[in-house]
């Protein structure tokens, strides 16, 4: 079910303080005023310099005054967000503003407020996030989208605004006789997801009239059945050891395998394999029957391979402290 703003508000629970991250933008000017009227003088404000536009400055100096007006702390965080090759700029950012909200918890581990982080995504993002997740052909993980708050890092996010339409988040702040700012390149439609939203989405919404329903709702499906499979992969780590041993694998179904390797490979290595990668290392550990059957497989941007009778993960450009624990 959709919300408004004041019903996200009132089952939104956060430990105080807290930070909102503030671009500046409708949708994160809507949560912070709405979290800053609900508990005052117990929200900080972060807003992360991405360096990627000339109105960078603009946006950030227009924060300072939101803030200053409203009598919230602001810390600003210049990152760099180029995108190497073969990546998305969308991504790179995304990296880089994650990265930037775990150095500021580093740097300050005596202010609370940084370790609890309010995020502004709303429905509209969710729908959007799980029909990439479709066009890039993803597993229950990129099907589930984007989850309402989870730990990172020693970092909690939240994502109150998840079951907010973003037209409510706009007539609510011109209620409230509140502006924002508008970042060009959400118009701009080089990017996939801006395609989506311009040209994708008012064809679904006619067809469609309650999309951002159901779609949020198989979201939250796809979610439970990938929390019913990370607690198989746990169970199966348990039994195979971690590092994983070679024979006890083999001695699991293809799916179980699968689920195995994708469940040590994110919560050991925080790494995700490519469904190629993965085929190819089932086939290798199913196929290792002798003594001197190496396996040495690129995976994500590491390597597996064998180490006596358990499989390993390692990354050679970092140091070897990167490598999984020796067999038990």
């Amino acid at each position: 079910m959709l919300q408004t703003l004041p019903q996200a508000m009132a089952t939104f629970a956060p430990a105080l303080p807290f930070t909102v991250a503030f671009s500046g933008g409708a949708d994160s000017t809507a949560l912070l005023r709405a979290c800053v009227q609900q508990w005052p003088g117990q929200v900080h404000a972060l807003h992360v310099h991405h360096g990627l536009q000339d109105a960078a400055d603009d946006f950030a100096a227009h924060c300072q005054w939101v803030c200053d007006a409203w009598s919230v702390p602001l810390t600003v965080l210049r990152v760099d967000a180029s995108a190497r090759p073969r990546q998305s700029p969308e991504d790179a950012a995304r990296r880089a503003r994650y990265q930037a909200f775990e150095a500021l918890a580093l740097q300050h581990p005596e202010q609370p407020a940084f370790q609890t982080v309010a995020l502004a995504q709303h429905a509209d993002d969710q729908v959007e996030t799980l029909l990439l997740a479709l066009s890039r052909g993803a597993g229950l993980p990129g099907l589930s989208a984007m989850p309402m708050h989870w730990m990172r890092a020693g970092i909690t996010y939240h994502r109150p605004l998840l079951r907010v339409h973003g037209a409510e988040l706009r007539a609510w702040l011109q209620s409230q006789g509140q502006g924002w700012i508008e970042d060009p390149t959400n118009t701009d439609q080089r990017f996939l997801r801006n395609r989506i939203r311009a040209r994708l989405m008012p064809v679904l919404q006619q067809c469609f009239p309650q999309c951002r329903t159901t779609f949020a709702r198989s979201a939250t499906h796809a979610a439970q059945a990938q929390e019913l499979l990370d607690e198989v992969g746990a169970q199966d780590l348990l039994q195979c050891g971690d590092p994983p041993r070679i024979a006890i694998m083999q001695s699991l179904s293809r799916p179980r395998l699968a689920n195995l390797l994708r469940h040590w490979l994110l919560t050991r290595c925080q790494v995700t394999p490519s469904s190629a990668q993965l085929t190819q290392l089932m086939h290798q550990i199913m196929a290792c029957q002798t003594r001197g059957h190496a396996i040495h497989l690129k995976v994500a941007d590491g390597f597996c391979e064998r180490q006596d009778e358990c499989l390993h993960w390692y990354n050679p450009l970092v140091s070897s402290t990167n490598k999984t624990p020796p067999c038990p």
